[in-house]
């Protein structure tokens, strides 16, 4: 059996409310390194907010940095579960071209954060730089 989600996943993740504003999810991702930060309602994850949506919905539509984030996160969630092989988890990055995944239980609890820098020590050199690739194409619009 090879090695899990679970295995390489961050445990200790800093998320963000509804009602945490951009500014302070800026100052988080900044204090972290990171460009994204789960929105949990409780314990439960219920969006995602990225460096690029507060570029694109704070700073380009001339929103104040006090906009709650619950108002710019995208609802549509990519998630991985921490007993998902790191295969499928590759799979899951590249086909919706994300670099780093919620993990969350079966009840949406989130447990972690899944980074491609994560995978990187763990799984197939080669594996690895075609998922690179895939995440970094750009996207076919139709």
């Amino acid at each position: 059996m090879g090695k899990r989600v679970g295995d390489v996943m961050m445990p200790e993740v800093r998320s963000a409310s509804r009602s945490t504003t951009a500014r302070e999810a800026a100052r988080l991702m900044r204090e972290t390194d990171a460009g994204s930060l789960p929105v949990v309602e409780g314990e439960r994850v219920v969006g995602i907010v990225t460096d690029r949506d507060i570029a694109l919905r704070i700073v380009g539509e001339g929103k104040t940095p006090d906009t709650p984030v619950g108002d710019i996160a995208s609802g549509d969630l990519v998630s991985v579960r921490p007993d998902q092989e790191l295969d499928e988890a590759l799979r899951v990055m590249a086909r919706y071209q994300v670099r780093r995944l919620p993990v969350v239980e079966k009840d949406g609890r989130l447990v972690g954060i899944f980074a491609q820098a994560d995978v990187a020590m763990e799984a197939e050199p080669e594996r690895v730089g075609r998922v690179v690739e895939e995440i970094s194409e750009p996207r076919q619009t139709h």
